[in-house]
């Protein structure tokens, strides 16, 4: 079959054709066999880096106090039992290296059998090391962090000769205060032993962590709230209470909204600031959180003010996406999840607009999933109002649209895995397609047609 880019991919192949495609791959050639895309893709933008693949880089490394700084910022430290119990279980039947990662590929822990701890030593996987794709080349805490989701590099999947004798699985887990990548869990073992179930028991534990995390959260928005109380009965127009990373513990004379967008700059030295969905609020600081109080403004006072906007998507910072708007209320942004960054830079693609079942076959070559696209879409409609419109769905044509793209265009969304991202990486890589902002010239569009 073929896969996005148009080239002949195969089923799963064996650990010999694998080690035949690696070297074909490095030394600039063309395999008969292919990796998966997501290996594929790593390989080719190593070797492009010029990413040596007997010695790779020197690793970063990390002081034994900034470890230690690291793993109590991260909140890691809070769930690192959770993961003990889950993951270091006898009955795993094999002998493992369990490590835990920050969002920049920092080992924070690494713990597990001796003779194996001994083994990653020599290849430099150890506390304080930084395990990225462009520092040790394709592996599972780096494919992790790049995709946003579960993987398994096994064998010569990994990019680094040195790494053959191993198999890794990874999976991401996120801080549900911010939606964003706190960490990576990770098991290695010697290839030639790692069974299958392994990746599912790593994508267990770290959905069990961030449940960890979500409950004392939950506690920390109930100690808020306690607090607000005595606050808000003193207060006789509408207000609410929201935490540092705008969660709502309480609020008065106001709709219930589960999360109030904050600034993603912060709030500066003003106490006054246009907030998404409120308008123009005050805003005061209080013990473990904000008071907000609307000052003006409905909602559509507030989709009047989007009118003319600006609207810049910036995704020059792989693994962070980020929407900037400016408009007659001043400026604000919001960080963005992977799914809404795929809607938002297709709708910028297509300023014409497109249909659920357009976005659906550009997001999931399926066509039939428009209750997902429309469920993605009413909640991008939360904090951008008026600057989205539908039938078809989008940005408004008051609006004029850029897209900051990356260096690189293999970094564009990498977590992406959607036909429509991939065929719009490889219009950047042959030069024949610009983002919306930047001079134009004869493109394929991101459905693979020509744009003139």
């Amino acid at each position: 079959m073929l896969d996005s880019q148009g080239s002949a991919h195969a089923g799963p192949v064996s650990p010999g054709e694998m080690a035949r495609a690696h070297e074909l791959t490095l030394a600039g050639d063309t395999s008969p066999v292919l990796p998966r895309p997501e290996i594929g893709d790593s390989w080719e933008r190593l070797r492009r880096l010029g990413l040596d693949p007997e010695l790779g880089r020197n690793v970063d490394r990390l002081s034994a106090a900034e470890v230690e700084h690291r793993r109590r910022e991260t909140h890691l430290a809070e769930v690192l039992p959770v993961l003990r119990s889950t993951l270091l279980l006898p009955s795993t039947g094999a002998p493992l290296l369990f490590a835990v990662a920050d969002a920049e590929g920092h080992v924070l822990w690494q713990e597990g059998a001796r003779h194996l701890r001994r083994n990653a030593d020599g290849i430099g996987f150890d506390a304080g090391a930084r395990w990225t794709e462009d520092a040790v080349g394709t592996n599972g805490i780096g494919m992790t962090l790049r995709v946003r989701r579960p993987m398994q590099v096994h064998s010569t999947e990994h990019y680094l000769r040195s790494h053959h004798a191993w198999t890794c699985v990874a999976a991401p887990v996120h801080d549900p205060r911010t939606g964003r990548l706190t960490g990576v869990v990770d098991l290695s073992g010697p290839a030639r032993t790692m069974a299958p179930y392994l990746l599912q028991l790593a994508a267990t534990a770290a959905r069990l962590a961030e449940a960890e995390l979500r409950a004392r959260q939950l506690e920390a928005l109930h100690q808020l709230r306690t607090v607000a109380a005595p606050l808000l009965a003193r207060i006789t127009e509408p207000a609410m209470v929201v935490d540092d990373d705008g969660w709502t513990a309480a609020t008065l004379g106001l709709p219930p909204l589960a999360r109030l967008r904050l600034p993603a700059d912060g709030w500066g030295s003003s106490d006054i600031h246009w907030l998404p969905t409120l308008g123009e609020c005050a805003v005061e600081p209080m013990a473990g959180g904000w008071l907000i109080r609307p000052l003006t403004g409905s909602a559509g006072a507030v989709a009047e003010q989007a009118e003319r906007a600006a609207f810049r998507l910036d995704l020059s910072h792989p693994g962070h996406p980020k929407l900037l708007v400016t408009g007659a209320a001043g400026s604000w942004s919001h960080a963005l999840s992977p799914r809404h960054a795929e809607l938002l830079l297709l709708l910028a693609v297509h300023r014409e607009g497109r249909s659920a079942a357009q976005l659906a076959e550009a997001l999931f070559a399926d066509p039939a999933r428009t209750v997902t696209v429309r469920a993605e879409i009413s909640r991008l409609r939360r904090y951008l109002g008026g600057l989205l419109e539908h039938r078809p769905y989008r940005i408004a044509h008051s609006a004029t649209v850029s897209v900051t793209g990356p260096a690189d265009p293999y970094d564009l969304l990498p977590t992406s895995s959607a036909p429509a991202v991939r065929a719009l990486r490889a219009g950047l890589l042959a030069g024949t397609y610009r983002l919306p902002g930047q001079e134009r010239e004869e493109a394929p569009a991101a459905d693979g047609t020509i744009s003139r």
